[in-house]
């Protein structure tokens, strides 16, 4: 088996097999071992923290989750992991760290957070590749940013990357957006520069052409995020090949 067949095999938990009901908050090592324990792939988000580093964290900013206001990327890593979560009991932590806590068990999906800046915060996103080519288990990384996906590619083009990707609609991040741009982002036109091993792709803007032809005609295995209710559930087994599940409990429901 091929790591990127590891990586499809299992469905894979979002942001960690999380419930905040349960103070097991998204992102956090508490989130992280519930996903071990039951064998889920894992789905981290990471933000470029002010030294280069990645925090795991979904977030620009800290004041949704963290006991704390600001953005990510105005704080260094050594500030960042002594602040705590607003619930539970975990603290803020670091890729490695997350490397350290799974180390191998189960497969980690790594989505880089873009600031969508001239660049494509290369540095942080070589960073990141050194560190899951040195890492031992099954591990990718994924980006919405193909920009991000092409620096990944040009600097070791043997780790797994995916592009994360949906319809792009002409609302919130992508509202700056030109026509253009939102078609060859929805369609993933960039592939010639970013030749993703895999595609990330929202269930509810699933099927549509762009993945669907690469899925077919390339054989390049569909990821589809974030999978919640039965009809989701029913949609992802037509047009893709892996979910990315939040809320339920797949083996649960299957049984």
């Amino acid at each position: 088996m091929t790591m990127l067949q590891d990586i499809f095999a299992r469905p894979v938990a979002h942001r960690g097999y999380h419930d905040a009901r349960q103070g097991r908050m998204e992102n956090t090592p508490t989130a992280i071992q519930a996903a071990v324990d039951k064998g889920f792939g894992i789905e981290v988000d990471v933000q470029e923290t002010a030294d280069g580093e990645a925090l795991v964290f979904h977030d620009y900013t800290l004041d949704r989750l963290a006991d704390a206001t600001g953005k990510v990327i105005d704080r260094p890593s050594e500030a960042l992991v002594a602040l705590k979560m607003k619930t539970g009991g975990d603290s803020l932590w670091m890729l490695q760290d997350l490397f350290d806590l799974v180390d191998g068990k189960v497969p980690l999906v790594i989505e880089i957070k873009s600031l969508m800046r001239p660049g494509a915060q290369a540095d942080f996103v070589r960073r990141i590749v050194d560190q899951v080519a040195a890492y031992s288990g099954p591990a990718c990384i994924k980006s919405f940013d193909p920009d991000m996906v092409a620096v990944a590619r040009e600097h070791n083009p043997a780790v797994l990357r995916g592009i994360v990707a949906d319809a792009a609609r002409p609302d919130g991040e992508f509202a700056r957006l030109s026509f253009t741009h939102r078609f060859i982002l929805r369609h993933l036109l960039h592939y010639p520069r970013t030749r993703p091993h895999f595609i990330s792709y929202g269930i509810k803007d699933l099927p549509q052409m762009g993945p669907s032809l690469f899925s077919r005609h390339a054989k390049i295995p569909i990821m589809t995020w974030t999978v919640r209710t039965q009809e989701d559930r029913e949609k992802a087994a037509r047009f893709a090949d892996q979910i990315v599940f939040e809320g339920f409990d797949p083996d649960a429901d299957q049984a």
